[in-house]
């Protein structure tokens, strides 16, 4: 078996690394997006897109003083093939369903895409605790 079909399933094999793909099925994302949606610290997030990122999952831009985190491209066939079962499986996981509610909700409310300094972090963050 390659290496990488076992680091992609190594990636694949952690709950918080599925939620973060998952909501970066939807569209490219900041930490602060994911903060706001998963609820997790800031540092735990980070250190988790790090993996992602050292194994080939996800990329990074720096965007001014924000990073944005997207899947890589072009994506590796295994790696878009277990996307695609993700998604397919979305119907029956809860979490992973109420994940991209949030998202839905957040970015409803307020799209700052973590491009201008006009929308805080910090009112991100607020905003997605009222509900």
């Amino acid at each position: 078996m390659p290496v990488q079909l076992l680091r992609l399933y190594d990636c694949l094999c952690d709950a918080t690394r599925l939620r973060l793909l998952n909501l970066l099925t939807v569209r490219p994302l900041c930490v602060c997006h994911f903060e706001a949606v998963l609820r997790l610290p800031q540092a735990r997030i980070s250190r988790h897109l790090a993996y992602l990122r050292r194994n080939g999952m996800v990329a990074v831009e720096q965007r001014g003083p924000w990073r944005i985190y997207s899947l890589a491209t072009p994506r590796p066939h295994a790696l878009a093939a277990n996307l695609a079962c993700l998604q397919d499986a979305l119907p029956e996981e809860p979490q992973l369903r109420q994940d991209r509610a949030k998202l839905t909700q957040l970015a409803a409310r307020v799209d700052c895409d973590c491009a201008t300094t006009t929308v805080p972090r910090r009112h991100i963050l607020r905003l997605s605790r009222k509900h």
